[in-house]
């Protein structure tokens, strides 16, 4: 159901697109962000907030088409909040995704680069993602659409998708998801009627009452497995069990692509803590590979959700290190070594540091599996100000890679990059705000060669970026 407000429409024109995705026009020395709309077209629109220097406002309708528009695939479109750019053309995504790094250099931080490559796009652009978690949720949203139709709408007490934006307590039934896998979306609908034929209720998340709730679908490109993960409360009537083992036992028996099946019990009020991993069918793990080395991914573990993109992307990262046979490298932030493993089989040596101990664990597993020995991982929280009693105890770099997460580097870190003196620094980041801030902090020391944006998440506003820095001295 869209947003209403009582307000005059405005007519704008919209010139540019937002870092988080929104729309961008500019009238009577007024800032607008318009939902639902791309440059290009004009609208009427409706505001819904006003700010001193800037009005917040969806669109009501459109004026006049912008050429970049394209037709949205998914049903969906508009009401999920996953894929919010899936209504322009993707040469103009990958456009707006390196104009956001741009923006991020040029206006926030202020600072110079070399060479601002072009957004390396990615090689599908739907089917492309290889994790999707699904919520059960016993309040489903009611589209405009079936308001319209005016007829009676099915199970309003149940549905199975995605959180619409903003609420918690509402799940978007989802029938067909475009950036998953089509053999996904059979798991999805199958789990979705069984659950509806035997009328077993979904969570509630006010009251923390309920028996389903979340499905987990997860596939690997190089070996074409999928895990299929179902999260419950406790079971506590015969439908609720008689569910459990039709997932377990029948299931599999017409979603034959199944390759690893599991249950987990999730009976807090937290939506992210599970108990009782079981696998019934297959391994606990899947596996990917990155630049050919095998990674074994838990049900639970992080790994990149592009399988298309990652060689192209770590391939990336590990060609602007340089020549590296002969030297030493730190990969700071290395999560389960997805950057560390490949980039050690070029070069002398490598030391991953991480804090989550998990990951920590995968990595060193990842290594053993390869049969990887030039490669010393360590958990450590790299954001304490003790961070140097690691650091000093490891061989001085030749090259740093530092990949963290969306926060950036924590002030504490930037001295003791600063002091290890290397001569290359490699930065990963998926927020180019908080990248751009960061090498503005190495800038004593370093200058900005190059930046290559690389696009892990069509028809989304998100952007990986990769700057090549080198210390100022050679």
């Amino acid at each position: 159901m869209s947003k209403q407000r009582n307000s005059t429409p405005v007519v704008l024109e919209i010139s540019a697109l937002g870092f988080e995705g929104g729309a961008i026009a500019k009238k009577d020395d007024l800032v607008y962000f318009v939902k639902g709309a791309v440059p290009g077209d004009k609208v009427n629109a409706i505001i819904t907030r006003k700010k001193k220097n800037y009005r917040e406002a969806f669109t009501k309708e459109i004026l006049e088409f912008s050429p970049d528009r394209v037709e949205p695939k998914c049903e969906h479109f508009g009401v999920c909040g996953g894929c919010k750019w899936q209504q322009l053309r993707y040469d103009k995504q990958l456009f707006w995704k390196k104009q956001h790094v741009i923006d991020a250099f040029e206006r926030i931080a202020k600072v110079e680069y070399g060479e601002m490559l072009d957004a390396m796009e990615s090689p599908q652009i739907f089917n492309y993602r290889n994790k999707m978690e699904f919520s059960f949720g016993w309040s489903r949203w009611v589209t405009d659409e079936e308001i319209a139709n005016n007829e009676e709408i099915p199970h309003k007490d149940f549905g199975l998708g995605l959180h619409i934006p903003g609420r918690f307590d509402k799940i978007l039934d989802v029938n067909k998801c475009h950036i998953q896998l089509d053999s996904a979306n059979e798991i999805l609908d199958l789990c979705r009627n069984k659950a509806l034929e035997l009328g077993v209720p979904a969570y509630n998340q006010r009251s923390h009452e309920g028996f389903l709730r979340n499905l987990m679908i997860r596939s690997t490109l190089a070996h074409t497995e999928i895990m299929a993960l179902l999260i419950t409360n406790h079971p506590s009537n015969e439908a609720e069990q008689a569910y459990i083992d039709w997932f377990v036992n029948d299931l599999i028996k017409v979603a034959p692509q199944i390759t690893n099946l599991a249950t987990a019990i999730n009976a807090t009020k937290s939506p992210v803590t599970i108990d009782n991993l079981t696998f019934f069918h297959g391994n606990d793990y899947i596996r990917e590979q990155i630049l050919g080395v095998e990674y074994q991914i838990s049900a639970t573990s992080f790994f990149q959700t592009n399988s298309y993109q990652l060689d192209r992307f770590i391939g990336e990262i590990i060609k602007y290190a340089g020549d590296i046979s002969d030297k030493v490298l730190w990969d700071l932030y290395c999560g389960t070594g997805s950057i560390t493993l490949p980039a050690a089989k070029k070069c002398k040596e490598i030391y991953g540091i991480e804090l989550v101990e998990s990951s920590i664990i995968d990595a060193k597993a990842n290594a053993a599996r390869n049969g990887i020995d030039n490669v010393d991982f360590y958990c450590a929280d790299l954001h304490l100000k003790d961070t140097p009693e690691l650091l000093e105890k490891l061989p001085k770099p030749d090259v740093i890679i530092i990949d963290p997460p969306r926060a950036g580097m924590h002030k504490n870190l930037i001295p003791h990059i600063l002091q290890a003196n290397a001569k290359t620094i490699v930065y990963v980041s998926c927020n180019p705000a908080t990248q751009a801030r960061d090498c503005e902090l190495l800038s004593e020391k370093y200058e900005v060669k190059k930046v290559q944006p690389v696009d892990m998440f069509p028809h989304t506003y998100h952007v990986e970026s990769i700057a090549l820095l080198e210390r100022k001295d050679g």
